[in-house]
């Protein structure tokens, strides 16, 4: 039998992610050595979006924790989403996509990945960025 333990992740390490914004650290496999799922929690300040991106062959599920935040997603970011504060929002993998927040309070998401770690896979479309500024 293989042993396995239990590991309480504190809050206090944050990381800069390839996404462009900056998560709490949870548990992922740098903190616990998990290898098929991982959670981490995003603060987003009022006008802050992350750099588009795609989670190649990895699902997604986050959580407005607080606030409202709009996921603008597709090949071209053409379609927008308003969550808000209680609502989950699934993210198939290998679509584009970019939270935004539009609003004028700050936003808290808790985010879980199909993966040990929401850097897996990770594929920056910089190039979409654009596509969010008309909406600035």
């Amino acid at each position: 039998m293989v042993k396995k333990n239990v590991i309480l992740v504190r809050p206090g390490t944050t990381y800069l992610g390839g996404q462009g914004v900056t998560y709490s650290s949870g548990a992922s496999r740098n903190t616990t050595g998990a290898e098929k799922v991982c959670m981490n929690v995003l603060s987003m300040s009022p006008g802050d979006h992350s750099i588009p991106h795609i989670h190649k062959d990895i699902e997604t599920i986050a959580y407005l924790l607080e606030g409202e935040c709009t996921l603008f997603h597709g090949n071209k970011l053409e379609n927008q989403t308003l969550v808000k504060k209680g609502e989950q929002i699934f993210i198939p993998e290998n679509v584009p996509h970019a939270p935004f927040n539009q609003s004028g309070a700050e936003c808290i998401w808790v985010v879980v990945h199909s993966s040990g770690d929401d850097q897996d896979e990770l594929i920056s479309m910089p190039e979409l960025v654009k596509e969010l500024d008309q909406h600035k």
